[in-house]
């Protein structure tokens, strides 16, 4: 028998997209026009579902204050760390 996996869905159907939200289906669907105002993504025009991915990265753009740069970690640049940490060093009164 071969294994079952786990698909995480990545386009889901209204309710899942109001579970998402944290709302019940009938609060979904009443505050929509709102949130379509507020820019929140539209479903896909042919399968009527929403993009979860599409809905997270909404959800944070509303508090960008909260995610930045904590979404592109990447090394730095040591030259650019060593100039700084002199600069401070030199700055520093003694």
């Amino acid at each position: 028998m071969a294994p079952r996996f786990q698909i995480a869905p990545g386009d889901v159907p209204e309710e899942l997209a109001a579970r998402r939200m944290g709302m019940s289906p009938q609060a979904f669907k009443a505050a929509l026009p709102n949130l379509f105002a507020r820019g929140f993504p539209k479903p896909d025009p042919d399968t009527g579902n929403y993009d979860l991915d599409a809905i997270d990265e909404w959800r944070r753009c509303r508090h960008p204050h909260l995610y930045q740069g904590r979404v592109e970690l990447r090394p730095r640049d040591a030259s650019l760390v060593v100039q700084e940490r002199l600069a401070a060093f030199r700055d520093k009164p003694t």
